[in-house]
């Protein structure tokens, strides 16, 4: 019961700060309502935090619940879930709620709120309380399905792969319709989307300039989709003052609740440097092959990663 009580203060104290800046109307004050009836039933099953019912805190489980629907299946991305009718046409689910419900839920959870990145005087990666994600859903014959979330997300080939080259080896020519290209200028290589091992060997038989080689393999190896390995984190977004009515607002609200690419605006992000807002290569790409129609209720069940570290500790210890 002590580490109900604590949980459940953790999200009045959000909730506390929130109302402070936020408007009467706003949604994240209804948080307070459902950390009360979380304590009050003792947690012995998930609370709403949000009316719309679709952010659940299971204190018994220290799990977060958000209940979302797949919005895309192919494409290049900027987040796995966003916020409803913001950026559906690069996030793989979406989830009508205010971004301030699952920031209570992840402190109610016990998560430690991190700082997200940082692009300026100099870059700083994303750092905060890592996290399990954990998909869920319903396959075509009503059978549940898990899987990691990472699994959803797969390095991306639909973008453009560069290597210097400082000039074509006699004799190699480059067909237009070739999705290869010499830009002169540069004095770089240029190769657009996934190389098969065909077309792969097709141009190692070009020429046996070793420059040459070794950028064609590098083309082949980098466009080859691979599953994300980067761990999730709770940045925690920020806030900001509105100039015109002088009242602080929650960055996050504009639609970045669990990113792929780096966002200074984003609650969940990747502990990697990842490109954002469309500049340069985007990282990540839908994988298609593991994702449900459009339109399928997914839930997102959120949990505290266990720390390797202090496990590492021990076996040195034991």
């Amino acid at each position: 019961m002590k580490r109900q009580t604590v949980t459940a203060s953790a999200i009045f104290a959000f909730v506390l700060l929130c109302s402070q800046t936020f408007t009467a109307a706003d949604p994240v004050k209804e948080n307070a309502e459902g950390a009360a009836d979380a304590k009050s039933k003792a947690a012995k099953e998930p609370v709403a935090l949000n009316k719309e019912n679709t952010v659940l805190l299971d204190l018994a489980q220290k799990k977060l619940l958000l209940k979302t629907h797949v919005c895309l299946q192919e494409g290049v991305l900027e987040m796995l879930l966003c916020k409803k009718q913001t950026k559906e046409h690069e996030s793989i689910l979406s989830i009508e709620s205010p971004a301030t419900a699952i920031h209570a839920g992840l402190l109610a959870i016990g998560a430690k709120v991190g700082s997200p990145v940082k692009f300026t005087p100099k870059f700083q990666p994303p750092q905060g309380q890592k996290l399990d994600i954990v998909l869920v859903w319903k396959d075509k014959a009503g059978k549940e399905q898990r899987e990691v979330a990472q699994h959803w997300v797969r390095t991306a080939t639909s973008r453009y792969f560069t290597a210097k080259l400082e000039q074509l080896p006699e004799g190699v020519t480059i067909d237009k319709k070739s999705e290869l290209r010499f830009d002169e200028k540069y004095k770089e290589l240029i190769w657009f989307g996934q190389m098969s091992k065909e077309t792969r060997d097709a141009f190692l038989a070009k020429s046996k300039d070793k420059a040459f080689q070794e950028a064609i393999k590098k083309f082949y190896d980098e466009s080859q989709p691979r599953l994300m390995k980067a761990d999730w984190i709770f940045a925690g977004s920020g806030f900001a003052i509105d100039e015109m009515t002088g009242e602080k607002y929650y960055y996050a609200e504009s639609g970045d609740l669990i990113c792929v690419a780096n966002f200074p605006t984003a609650i969940i992000d990747v502990n990697i440097a990842s490109s954002a807002s469309g500049e340069g290569n985007l990282l990540f790409e839908a994988n298609k092959d593991k994702i449900p129609p459009r339109g399928t209720p997914v839930t997102i069940e959120i949990t505290l990663a266990e720390d390797k570290s202090k496990d590492k500790d021990n076996d040195k210890t034991e």
